[in-house]
Parts: structure tokens; C-alpha cells; sequence
């Protein structure tokens, strides 16, 4: 099977950005079987909806089985696995074209929402049983990383059976100098995490997602959510 693994490019001042140095960490480990496809996405409004984008034309080329796109949130303690999309754009900075969408829709006439399809329940718990502080999370915000994702599971509407969503990640503990590797990967509430333990995470994820394809794994019936 294949499985597409997209991150960005840095944004908003920074010289990197965590989730493309994951993506590349797990390009660099990969070890088969299944073929890993990975790329770097520009950050973006237009080219998440141009129908010839970036991500469109991977999935043309590509036509995974499996789709994980990541994408940097600051502040954030562990990986998460969002469970939904919104068909909005509201940009408090612009993107690296310019751009700064205000209220404005992802897709004109597209559903509020749309859910993943990945199996976020197990794969959190599987990223937890790793060593890596991973939850299921309930908003991807409403900058390119959601537009993306909103993007993502309306062009694989019309594709059934391929499983794909968004996991946003914090910035690596190698980027802000904190503190050692071992102390980062504690429920601490560090906003970092090891680049190791980032690539190791993404791994997870895809090799669950392939898993669940395969009828494999099922998502678990158990409580993930949050009370705010």
C-alpha cells in the first residue's frame, strides 16, 4: 500500500517549521514495506484551493491509500490528531503569499465540516503507547493547516477508501533549546517534543492508518473528547 505524508514550509518569521523537519526525519527512517510518499506544501490559501494545488496534484500522481498531512501549531504540548475540519478561513496573519482571508469559505458551496477518516482514537493511543504525548483533538484552527485539511476530505469525498486526515505537532525541542529529550517527552506541558520522537509519532500514525486499511485495526469505543 502507499501512504502520503505531507508537511509545510516555515511561516509567520520562523526559519523552520517542525512538521516538514518531521516529515523529512521520517522520509530518512522509513523502512518499508509500504511505499512512503512525503512532501513539503507551500503555506498558502491559493494553492489549497486551486484545483490544480499542491496537494491535489500529489494525490493525482500518487493515488495513495492513506493521507497524513501535518502541520505546525505553536504552543501545543503533544501531537495531535484532528477529528474535524470547518469550511472557513479566517487568517489572523497573512500566509506566505500575502493572503488574509476574513470569514471567508475553503470551499464555495462545501459542507460546514468534514471529518477524518483516519482512525485518530487508536493512533493517538498507539503514539501514547510509544512514549509520545499524542491526544485526539477537536479543532485545527482556522489557518491554512484547516484549510488544508478541509481540502484534503472534500477532494477525497469522491474517492472512497482512501483514509486521510491532519495531525498538528509542536515545535521541535532541537528548534527552541529546551529542555533535555527525555524530560520533553513527559506530560509535562513542554510546548516541544524531540524531533525523533516527532518522526516516530508521524510513523505511528501512517503504519495505524495502513493497518486500518487493511481492516486491521478498528477505532476504539472510548471517549476522547474534551469538555471546552
Amino acid at each position: 500500500m502507499k501512504v502520503l505524508v505531507t508537511g509545510f514550509e516555515p511561516f509567520g518569521g520562523d526559519a523552520v517549521n517542525a512538521s516538514a523537519e518531521a516529515v523529512e526525519a521520517l522520509a530518512a527512517s522509513w523502512a518499508g514495506p509500504d511505499e512512503l510518499v512525503t512532501a513539503v506544501l507551500p503555506v498558502a490559501f491559493d494553492e489549497v484551493r486551486a484545483v490544480d494545488g499542491a496537494l491535489l496534484r500529489l494525490l493525482d500522481e500518487h493515488a495513495p491509500d492513506v493521507v497524513v498531512a501535518v502541520g505546525l501549531a505553536d504552543g501545543i504540548t503533544k501531537v495531535q490528531l484532528e477529528q474535524v475540519a470547518i469550511n472557513l478561513m479566517d487568517a489572523r496573519i497573512p500566509d506566505n503569499n500575502g493572503a488574509q482571508p476574513v470569514d471567508a469559505p475553503v470551499a464555495d458551496g462545501g459542507p460546514a465540516a468534514w471529518f477524518t477518516t483516519l482512525p485518530v482514537k487508536a493512533a493517538a493511543a498507539a503514539v501514547r503507547e510509544a512514549g509520545v504525548p499524542a491526544a485526539v483533538s477537536y479543532s485545527a484552527g482556522t489557518y491554512v493547516c484547516n484549510a488544508t485539511f478541509y481540502a484534503l476530505q472534500h477532494a477525497l469525498a469522491a474517492r472512497p477508501g482512501v483514509l486521510s486526515g491532519f495531525v498538528h505537532v509542536p515545535r521541535t525541542t532541537e528548534e527552541v533549546g529546551g529542555k533535555a529529550a527525555a524530560s520533553a517527552l513527559s506530560d509535562g506541558g513542554e510546548p516541544h517534543l524531540p524531533l525523533a520522537a516527532l518522526a516516530g509519532a508521524l510513523e505511528t500514525v501512517a503504519r495505524t492508518a495502513l493497518a486500518a486499511a487493511r481492516g486491521e485495526v478498528e477505532e476504539p469505543a472510548a471517549a476522547a473528547g474534551t469538555l471546552h
